[in-house]
C-alpha cells in the first residue's frame, strides 16, 4: 500500500517561532527524543537547523510510515528511524539530555499525559529537558476565546481530549523530579514550557 506523504499546515506555521525557542534552550544538548513526532516535519526543520543535535523521532505505529517519508526525503545525517512510542507502553532504553513534544498533550487522555510525565524523568539523563508546545489553561480559565473553542471542539471529537491545565501539568512534572525553567508565550495563544530534571 502507497503511503501519502502527510502534511500538517499548523507545523508550517509554528516551526520558525518553536525553533527560535530551541536554539536556546538545546544549545548544549546533543540527543533529543521527540514524542508524537505526527507528521515528521518539526523533526526534519529542526535537525536541519540544528546540526549539532541527534533527532531522535516516535510515535504510534501508524504514523511512522508518513514520517518515515519526511525523513527520507530530508536524508539528513541526524535522524535516525523513528521508533515505535505509545506514552503508556514501552519505553525505550537510551538516555537522551531533551525530550521535546508539541501539540500532544491536548490529545492525549488525561491517564496518558500522566503515564508520560511518570515515564520521562527515566529516558532522560540528570539535567535534561523536558520541552513541551501547545495551549493551556491556567486558574482554569482558557488564555483566549479561540482556545476555549478549541478545547470545545476537542471534548466533542473525544471526550477524553481537551486543552490542560498548566498547575496540574506541572504538578505532574514536579511530582517526578521535573522543576519548572520556563513557560513562555508563544504565537497563536500557545505556550512552550520546559522543566529540567533535579
Amino acid at each position: 500500500m502507497t503511503v501519502d506523504k502527510p502534511f500538517a499546515p499548523a507545523c508550517d506555521r509554528n516551526r520558525a517561532p518553536i525553533l527560535a525557542v530551541l536554539r536556546s534552550l538545546l544549545a548544549e544538548r546533543r540527543m533529543v527524543l521527540e514524542i508524537g513526532s505526527g507528521t515528521g516535519q518539526h523533526a526534519v526543520h529542526f535537525a536541519a537547523a540544528l546540526p549539532h543535535l541527534r533527532w531522535q523521532t516516535s510515535d504510534v505505529r501508524a504514523n511512522l510510515p508518513g514520517i518515515c517519508l519526511w525523513l527520507a526525503d530530508a536524508a539528513l545525517p541526524n535522524t535516525p528511524a523513528p521508533i515505535c512510542l505509545d506514552v503508556a507502553g514501552t519505553w525505550p532504553q537510551a538516555q537522551y539530555d531533551a525530550v521535546y513534544t508539541a501539540n500532544t498533550l491536548h490529545i492525549m487522555g488525561w491517564p496518558e499525559v500522566q503515564a508520560f510525565f511518570e515515564r520521562v524523568a527515566s529516558v532522560l539523563t540528570p539535567g535534561g529537558l523536558v520541552i513541551a508546545y501547545g495551549p493551556f489553561k491556567y486558574l482554569g480559565e482558557h488564555t483566549s476565546a479561540s482556545n476555549a473553542a478549541f478545547d470545545v471542539s476537542l471534548r466533542a471529537s473525544d471526550p477524553r481530549r481537551g486543552v490542560r491545565e498548566f498547575e496540574l501539568v506541572d504538578a505532574l512534572a514536579r511530582a517526578v523530579g521535573l522543576e519548572l525553567v520556563e513557560d513562555r508565550a508563544m504565537p497563536a495563544n500557545n505556550r512552550c514550557v520546559s522543566w529540567r530534571r533535579c
